[in-house]
């Protein structure tokens, strides 16, 4: 479930208005705040365990990881021979929410660096069972048709199909992502891990209302990194909406350049730009980027 399907707030931007390019001044405001935003990434939006809390909540998705290593590799004709390296495999994978690392990386990550690296024969199965399984749910980057950048970079980036399995995966809970508790994170990133998590919650429900208005979701990154964007959202015509996704309630120039980058090397292919933050108060800046806190955001 998306956000806007969990109605913690009424939304007030449309996504398909921004689409078509006829958002004009963004208006709204919520009370949901940071607190409300890791609540929801814990919580997860699976419908049949939204009403759970606590211990429940936690024995509800710990069983369904458990179910997936023990069970569903099987149905899926694989025979998992050590499961403690699956299940390394997918911690690491969860450490890289939102990251583009390198799959060598992920692996290395899930023996710490050293000792008794699982075989690329090994790990391979666990990426494509597990992407069939809509378990893993992995970012395409945006390769537009007509050559308008160079030097795309081609990795997906990493998402669980839920932030809230990654959180188990790791083991952590709403107090340690807010005390920003990363001990259980060994693959490098940008930012903190709650701010990859906060990133997932809004890429799922970016996809979800895309899905609704027949466009396609990606991400955009230079080879080197030296410009990313989190979301690129794409209608049949080749325009596109470009997303970023920011942890926190303010948003300052420096929040925007990549976005303000696009807008000069799009021109007129760039249907509109805004950040999706945890913030009160939906609103247009003075270079034209919108701002929109998430929980306002829908179809």
């Amino acid at each position: 479930m998306s956000i806007a399907e969990r109605r913690i707030a009424e939304p007030a931007v449309s996504l398909s208005m921004l689409l078509r390019g006829e958002a004009g001044d963004l208006l709204g405001s919520t009370d949901v705040r940071l607190a409300d935003y890791v609540d929801e990434i814990v919580r997860s939006g699976f419908p049949a365990i939204r009403t759970l809390s606590g211990r429940s909540l936690r024995r509800q998705l710990d069983g369904y990881v458990t179910r997936i290593i023990d069970a569903d590799f099987h149905e899926q004709g694989y025979t998992v021979r050590r499961p403690e390296v699956l299940s390394s495999w997918m911690k690491a994978y969860a450490a890289a929410t939102s990251t583009t690392a390198s799959f060598d990386t992920i692996r290395d990550a899930a023996t710490g660096g050293h000792g008794d690296k699982p075989a690329k024969t090994t790990t391979q199965p666990y990426r494509d069972i597990l992407k069939k399984l809509w378990i893993v749910d992995p970012l395409p980057p945006w390769l537009p048709s007509r050559n308008i950048l160079n030097r795309l970079g081609q990795a997906p980036k990493h998402h669980l199909t839920d932030p809230a399995l990654a959180v188990r995966v790791l083991g952590l809970d709403a107090k340690a992502l807010l005390a920003g508790d990363e001990s259980t994170t060994p693959v490098p990133k940008d930012g903190t891990l709650l701010g990859n998590l906060f990133e997932s919650l809004v890429t799922l429900c970016v996809r979800v209302y895309a899905q609704m208005a027949e466009a396609h979701v990606r991400h955009l990154r230079l080879q080197g990194g030296r410009r990313e964007i989190d979301l690129i959202v794409e209608r049949g015509d080749g325009k596109v909406l470009a997303m970023e996704a920011k942890l926190g309630g303010t948003v300052n120039d420096e929040d925007v350049k990549h976005l303000r980058w696009l807008q000069e090397e799009l021109s007129g292919d760039l249907l509109d730009a805004l950040v999706v933050n945890t913030g009160p108060t939906a609103y247009r800046r003075s270079d034209g980027i919108g701002v929109v806190p998430a929980a306002l955001l829908g179809v």
